[in-house]
C-alpha cells in the first residue's frame, strides 16, 4: 500500500492544511507532530519509511489530531502533484508548505560524481520546486499562504566535504528570499530555516567520538534537537510572524557565531 490515511477527531472542516515533506523521520518529524498539536491537519510526506511515517500518524491520531501519510518522491514532479491532489481531496487546499525532504553526505569534490550531484539537486531543490508550484496556485487566488524551507547552516557556510549538500542548502535559501519578493503582495509569506548540528540520524555514520566534539563548538554547549527546529517552524507558520518574510533563521545554538 502506497498511501496511508488516517483521520483524528471528526470531520469538520479545518483551516490550518500542513504539508511537511520528508516527515516520517528525524527533523521533520518532530515538525509534523508539533504542528499537528498545535491544530494543523498534517499530511505526512515520506519516500522509502512506510512504517515510520504510519506510526507517526498512529500516534497522532491516538492524540486527537487529524493526519495522513502520502508515498511520494518528491524528486518526481508527478508524484508531488498526486500528493498534493490527495492532500486537497482529504483536508482541502494546502495553507502551511514545509519543505523538509533531504538527502545528505560527505564526499571529497574530486569524487563526487554526476550521479550523486544530480540526486542531491534533485531531491533538495527541485523537490521544493515541485511542491511549491504544486500548492502555489490555491495560495494564489486566497492571498494568503505559508512556505518555510529547511536549509542549512553549511547553505550560509559552507563545509568541507559537503559541497554537494551546501551548494543545495545555499540554492534554497536563495529560492527563499527571491520567491519571498515575488509573492509579498498576494500576503504569501516565504521564510527558511537553518539547522546547525542536530541530534538525528544523519549523525550516525559519524565517529561516535565526533559528536562530544560537535558539541563542545556549540557555544551553547549542546546538539540541537528536531524539536528545537520544530518549534522554529511553527513561529514562522504562526500569527507571530505574520510581519515576517524572506528571512533564514539560523537555529544552531551560535555554532556559525
Amino acid at each position: 500500500m502506497d498511501r496511508l490515511l488516517f483521520f483524528c477527531g471528526g470531520l469538520q472542516p479545518m483551516e490550518k492544511i500542513a504539508l511537511v515533506t520528508g516527515s516520517s523521520r528525524g527533523i521533520g518529524r518532530a515538525v509534523a507532530r508539533r504542528l499537528a498539536q498545535e491544530g494543523w491537519a498534517v499530511c505526512v510526506n515520506y519516500c522509502v519509511r512506510q512504517d515510520c511515517a504510519a506510526s507517526l500518524v498512529e500516534e497522532l491520531r491516538q492524540n486527537g489530531c487529524r493526519a495522513m501519510a502520502v508515498q511520494a518522491d518528491v524528486s518526481d514532479r508527478s508524484q508531488v502533484n498526486g500528493m498534493v491532489r490527495r492532500v486537497e481531496d482529504t483536508f482541502g487546499e494546502v495553507s502551511l508548505l514545509v519543505n523538509n525532504a533531504g538527502v545528505a553526505g560527505q564526499a571529497l569534490f574530486q569524487e563526487i560524481t554526476d550521479e550523486l550531484w544530480h540526486r542531491y539537486f534533485s531531491v533538495n531543490v527541485d523537490g521544493a520546486f515541485h511542491t511549491i508550484q504544486a500548492v502555489l496556485p490555491p495560495m494564489l487566488h486566497a492571498h494568503e499562504g505559508c512556505i518555510v524551507n529547511i536549509s542549512s547552516i553549511w547553505g550560509q557556510r559552507g563545509a568541507s566535504c559537503e559541497v554537494t549538500y551546501s551548494a543545495t542548502k545555499a540554492a534554497l535559501i536563495g529560492l527563499t528570499r527571491s520567491l519571498a519578493a515575488e509573492l509579498a503582495p498576494t500576503h504569501i509569506r516565504v521564510n527558511c530555516v537553518a539547522p546547525g548540528v542536530i541530534r538525528t540520524d544523519m549523525l550516525d555514520a559519524l565517529p561516535p567520538e565526533v559528536l562530544p566534539q560537535l558539541a563542545d563548538q556549540t557555544p551553547l554547549g549542546r546538539l540541537g534537537t528536531p524539536e528545537d527546529i520544530a518549534r522554529a517552524v511553527s513561529f514562522l507558520a504562526g500569527d507571530g510572524a505574520d510581519f515576517i518574510t524572506g528571512q533564514v533563521l539560523t537555529v544552531d545554538g551560535g555554532f556559525i557565531l
